[in-house]
Formats: C-alpha cells, sequence, structure tokens
C-alpha cells in the first residue's frame, strides 16, 4: 500500500499512538459529546489521554508544523474496545492527506480509483457511498466489487474518505496563529482504510482475530 500511495507523490507520516485527546478529537471535529469519546469504545490511559482510536491524530500534528501543500499517508497501529470476528482492541490503518489550493473531489476519486485497481486488479470496478465523518463534508465509504474466494463478486467496503470539513482547517489555524490552512486559501481531502481488513479480503480470511492469535498453523500459510 505504501509502494502504491509512494507512486502518486504521498510521503509517510508517523506520530505517537498514546494521543492527546486534542489530537485524536477536538482538533478533528469531534466534541466532547460525541460517542466516539465514551469509555466503552475509547482506552485511556489518563484524563486527556488516550490510545489514538485512528491515524488521523497524524494528519494534524504534520499540517501544524507544516506549510501547505502536504501530501502525505500515515500507516500505524490503532485501538478501540471491540473484540469480535471483524474488530480487535488493536488493529492497523492507513490515512491519506492531501492539502493545497483547489483541490478537488474528483481528485480524490482519481487517486482511490487508482489505488483500488493497483491493490486488487485493473478491472475492479469501483463506487462511492454518502456517509458521515466529523472532519470531512461531504464524506463517503467506498466499495469495491470483488469476487471472494467461492463466491460471486460483490460490493465490499474497503475504505472511508472525504472532502476535509473547514472546520478541521479554522482550528489548525488557531493552534498554528496564522491563515496559512484557512478554508479561504486552501482544501484538502483525507481517506483512510483498515490494513487488517484489506488482509482479510484479499486472502479470503474469515476472522480478524486469527492475525493476532499466533496460530503457527495460520502463520506459516504467508511464510
Amino acid at each position: 500500500i505504501t509502494h502504491i500511495f509512494y507512486g502518486m507523490g504521498f510521503q509517510v507520516a508517523e506520530g505517537p499512538e498514546v494521543e492527546l485527546e486534542y489530537y485524536n478529537f477536538d482538533a478533528l471535529n469531534t466534541p466532547p459529546d460525541h460517542p466516539a469519546r465514551d469509555l466503552q469504545d475509547t482506552f485511556y490511559i489518563s484524563e486527556g489521554v488516550v490510545l489514538r482510536t485512528h491515524t488521523s491524530p497524524v494528519q494534524i500534528r504534520v499540517m501544524e508544523k507544516q506549510q501547505p501543500p502536504i501530501r502525505i499517508i500515515a500507516p500505524g497501529r490503532v485501538y478501540r474496545r471491540d473484540y469480535d470476528i471483524s474488530h480487535t482492541p488493536m488493529f492497523h490503518q492507513v490515512e491519506g492527506l492531501l492539502v493545497d489550493r483547489g483541490v478537488s473531489f474528483s481528485e480524490l476519486k482519481g487517486v482511490l480509483y487508482s489505488f483500488a485497481r493497483q491493490m486488487f486488479g485493473e478491472q475492479t470496478e469501483v463506487r462511492f457511498r454518502p456517509h458521515f465523518f466529523p472532519f470531512t463534508e461531504p464524506s463517503f465509504e467506498i466499495d469495491a466489487r470483488l469476487r471472494l474466494e467461492g463466491h460471486d463478486p460483490e460490493w465490499i467496503e474497503v475504505a472511508g474518505c472525504g472532502m476535509v470539513d473547514p472546520a478541521v482547517f479554522e482550528e489548525i489555524c488557531k493552534s498554528r496563529g496564522d491563515e496559512l490552512y484557512h478554508p479561504d486559501k486552501v482544501t484538502g481531502y483525507a481517506f483512510g482504510m483498515g490494513l487488517d481488513r484489506l488482509a482479510m479480503i484479499k486472502w479470503g480470511i474469515k476472522d480478524i482475530r486469527l492475525l493476532i492469535e499466533n496460530d503457527a498453523r495460520f502463520l506459516t500459510q504467508f511464510a
């Protein structure tokens, strides 16, 4: 995945896994009463400090330090309080951010069409469905039409995306103390996908817990 996005001009950025609530929620337009901030969904280390629930905080940290244009992906471990056939308390995401003057949704579509076809094959069909994320507007979920082992092709969710919400840029301006990221000056898009989920799709793995349970019978299939 990193190789695919390198080919489209993205650079890798990293950030801490133990994160301040400000970067994980507040700066991403997720207010204190949002369900994602509930103790049942998020691991709290101490007051105001969490295990990051996504790698989006890296986007905020990069914008605080660097001037636009920005073109990054942020792969890494993330943490949520889930454990079942399709969720684990620790999993992996890669998120992307592009900010510049005059960035359009059509550019985002082009990047994600290209990614899906490089990842799953040149004939892969892709569709965008309206969705909601606090930090993008408009927001979409992305489905790819894929043939899983032993089944006819079906639409499978592979990522989420959208145009960066102006409220996020306004918060960056406050944090930086300048107007370089003012929504009247720049636009941008962001996307995110679960790496574990993509691995499950690509290799027909039915239970995400197999990825972390160290069963040698499972692991030796990928040696």
